[in-house]
């Protein structure tokens, strides 16, 4: 996902006349009196406040996942994994692709409930891979290349090729070439007591050990770590438009009905599958009745929910969002569970446009990056409580907390004595995103920016994060947790 620029709209609101004068925390009272959408339960039981962190490029790791799931949220969702990338278990891609399926492995039992996300252009390859995740790689890569690139029909219910045999756990990364620059001899000197971990240790490597155990490609059985399977039709990056993939299949219902069927037939008939759409691919009237005819057949289908972002995909991330349009398609399709995407940039956007769009839920995207308390936050709006925005003290832990977590990942999918400068240069993203909750926010996007090693990270946090500072917030962050993004 493009970062806040020239290539992204900055938080600002939706189109969505008359929402002022919907209270947010009324709002939020009315949702928790009402409960989840069954409809919603029904397939995922666990899924018990209706939020969710979507899934991010570049961002929605294990790692973030964990941090997010300990501050209230009740659903996440991975990045989206290209079907070529799982099928080839990581031959023939390179090291950023073979990372990226690593660091979205399910995290254990702290990481569900859990969607595992995929794109692609080609429906057997999609209903493959989607098999693939849920099976978690019971199989040898060869049925699943088999399946995907046979000569088949597109697969069926009825066909005996998509019996689930059992579960086991996704061995990506098994035939991974070797990289000789970095040597034999190379080793991890991290200083783990530096970071505070002797009172979270055990639960951090409990939390990542499922990543490092499906590296190895041990058995695990029991049910599958993914909750549903989603297919992402909205990306509207050019690279994946390009590539027919993603946001592009809105250009091309028939294509996307293939697909849609073609992984709902694949997965097991108990394992809910859903799809990410954006509105259209672009504002004519013919693109407006191709996102009617794939959103409709996806229930057909047998899908269980839509998640449907208001811009279109010709948007990509600039502009303004049409909360109209949710409200309009939940209008008219009132049987249809819908969650809600685009322009939710603080907590009371969340029950602003479930009130407003009549959404059963919404997907919580770059307004959570750097900002885990604002799915806290919205169980405390439910409450019915006062917003806590996080103290200096909290950010500074959840700081750690964060890095503890990313270098446990990395330690398992990193080469030996590489986890600490991988972990440091990416938690460099992380860092400029929480300083908006700082009283200096600039002063820590500069020092962040310089972070290179695990001691840089410890040197801010210990200068602008002080252990003995007192519990307290920038007038800022207090205001923006309370507000939203403008929409309250």
């Amino acid at each position: 996902m493009p970062s806040d620029g020239n290539n992204a709209t900055p938080p600002s609101p939706a189109i969505a006349p008359g929402v002022e004068h919907i209270d947010p925390a009324s709002a939020a009272r009315e949702v928790a009196r009402r409960g989840m959408d069954p409809r919603i339960t029904r397939w995922v039981p666990d899924f018990d406040a209706p939020f969710f962190q979507a899934g991010l490029a570049g961002y929605s790791d294990a790692a973030m996942r964990l941090v997010a799931r300990r501050h209230g949220c009740p659903f996440c969702v991975t990045e989206a994994l290209l079907d070529r990338m799982l099928l080839g278990g990581g031959r023939g891609f390179d090291k950023a692709d073979l990372k990226l399926i690593e660091e979205n492995l399910p995290a254990g039992k702290d990481d569900q409930p859990l969607a595992g996300q995929i794109i692609g252009s080609d429906p057997d390859e999609m209903a493959a891979a989607a098999l693939k995740m849920i099976e978690q790689g019971r199989r040898h890569d060869r049925e699943y290349r088999a399946m995907a690139y046979g000569d088949g029909p597109l697969p069926t219910s009825t066909d005996p090729r998509w019996a689930m045999p059992g579960a086991s756990v996704l061995a990506c990364g098994d035939d991974e070439e070797s990289d000789p620059s970095l040597g034999e001899d190379a080793s991890c000197n991290v200083d783990l007591s530096a970071l505070g971990r002797a009172d979270s240790d055990e639960r951090d490597r409990a939390a990542a050990a499922p990543v490092a155990s499906n590296l190895a490609g041990s058995p695990a059985g029991g049910p599958s770590a993914f909750a549903t399977i989603d297919v992402n039709l909205a990306c509207p990056v050019k690279k994946i438009d390009r590539k027919s993939r993603g946001g592009h299949w809105l250009s091309e219902p028939g294509g996307a009905i293939d697909i849609i069927r073609a992984v709902r037939a694949a997965v097991p008939a108990e394992i809910a599958c859903t799809v990410k759409l954006r509105r259209a691919y672009d504002d004519t009237p013919e693109m407006a009745r191709n996102f009617e005819k794939i959103f409709e057949a996806c229930y057909e289908l047998g899908y269980a929910w839509t998640t449907v972002h208001a811009r279109t995909v010709e948007q990509r991330y600039v502009g303004p969002s049409r909360w109209t349009f949710l409200k309009d398609l939940v209008s008219r399709h009132p049987d249809k569970p819908v969650f809600g995407s685009g322009d939710v940039w603080g907590v009371a956007d969340i029950f602003t446009m479930i009130a407003y769009t009549g959404v059963s839920g919404v997907s919580v995207a770059r307004g959570c990056i750097g900002n885990p308390w604002i799915f806290r936050q919205a169980r405390e709006m439910m409450a019915g409580r006062d917003l806590s925005p996080p103290t200096l003290g909290e950010q500074r832990a959840v700081l750690l907390e964060h890095f503890r977590l990313s270098l446990a990942v990395n330690e398992a999918s990193v080469r030996r004595g590489h986890a600490e400068r991988v972990t440091g240069r990416m938690m460099r993203k992380f860092g400029i995103k929480f300083a908006q909750h700082h009283p200096r926010p600039e002063l820590v996007k500069q020092a962040m920016v310089r972070v290179d090693s695990l001691e840089d990270w410890l040197a801010v946090l210990n200068e602008l994060y002080p252990t003995d500072a007192p519990d307290r917030t920038s007038d800022a962050a207090a205001s923006g947790a309370s507000s939203g993004g403008g929409h309250a």
